[in-house]
């Protein structure tokens, strides 16, 4: 279980604790000042690993936290926030980012669907133009950044209207040989996660995955509505409803281009963050011809990952069906 620190409490002899700002099962994000640059605010980032793990496992995967904390550090957009410190203490790790303040998008989601009624459409194109610009840069650096962790709630908007994609919590940094280094073990949020992220293991990943989730966020952004998660989709292709029967004010252009984004098989998205934003902006002509995401099975049957988790959920399925049938 993870240690909750205490208002008052002081870390790393700078740190002073304000309040728990978002938990999660690896640990909490803390809202603190830091009392060596009077008036800034941050956000310390909480990692606890199992304490049944010995110790030398510990160690090291203390060690790749601070491999990649370092990396995160040199990062500087404009649409991230700042790291500027990272420590351990124990068996916690923390980093230390610019605490953003505002409104994360799942809140005006949230408000907007209180109110019956969608949130502008031209809203909706800057923050995706913001996204892309943040994600391109990530996806650019040497080796790879994937974020792997794109939804509504990790987007916030500041006072000013700018957008800052504010978790760094699954990042993937893509080495050349393809070996795989997580900040946090884990698999990202379901209903947002593309179907080669599930098992954890993070070895089919790569940016496009990232776009696929960029899509997932978009189409409840633009329709007030969760998408189904890929697990369901791929046994039911008809279970994702086009964006535009939801809300007619979506433009076959932006329903295209998410549509594309959320195709099940990475070969069939966009290539490129850059793709994506110019189909989804209207910046070139070569928007996604496709009217509704396809699946083609066969096509996953190289996935091992993929293979083994489509057998249990139909498993799964046909088990449903006999007790259904039975009762």
């Amino acid at each position: 279980m993870a240690i909750s620190r205490k208002p008052g409490e002081i870390l790393q002899n700078r740190y002073l604790i304000k309040k728990i700002i978002g938990r999660g099962g690896m640990g909490s994000v803390y809202l603190a000042d830091d009392t060596l640059l009077e008036g800034r605010k941050c956000a310390l980032k909480e990692v606890e690993y199992d304490r049944s793990l010995d110790n030398i496992l510990i160690k090291e995967a203390q060690g790749q936290f601070m491999r990649e904390a370092t990396i995160l550090a040199r990062l500087d957009h404009p649409n991230l926030p700042k790291v500027s410190d990272f420590f351990s203490i124990e068996s916690c790790d923390y980093l230390v980012m610019d605490y953003v303040p505002g409104e994360d998008i799942r809140t005006l989601i949230l408000q907007a669907k209180h109110e019956e009624k969608f949130l502008p459409i031209s809203d909706i194109r800057n923050w995706a133009q913001q996204l892309g610009d943040a994600l391109s840069f990530l996806h650019s650096q040497e080796p790879p950044i994937v974020h792997r962790d794109i939804k509504p709630s990790n987007l916030k908007i500041t006072p000013s209207g700018l957008l800052k994609l504010v978790d760094f919590g699954l990042v993937k940094i893509m080495v050349p040989d393809d070996v795989t280094i997580t900040v946090i073990q884990g698999q990202g949020t379901a209903i947002y996660t593309p179907l080669e992220q599930y098992g954890g293991d993070g070895i089919h990943t790569d940016i496009r995955s990232d776009i696929y989730s960029f899509g997932a966020t978009l189409y409840h952004l633009t329709t007030n509505v969760q998408p189904p998660d890929a697990r369901e989709r791929f046994l039911n292709p008809n279970k994702l409803t086009l964006p535009s029967e939801i809300n007619p004010a979506i433009s076959s252009q932006i329903e295209k281009a998410i549509l594309w984004a959320l195709e099940l098989h990475p070969d069939d998205r966009p290539q490129t963050v850059k793709q994506f934003t110019d189909a989804l902006l209207g910046n070139t002509k070569q928007l996604a011809e496709k009217v509704y995401p396809r699946i083609d099975y066969n096509r996953f049957s190289s996935n091992k990952t993929v293979k083994t988790l489509f057998w249990i959920s139909a498993s799964l399925a046909f088990i449903s069906f006999l007790i259904s049938f039975f009762a």
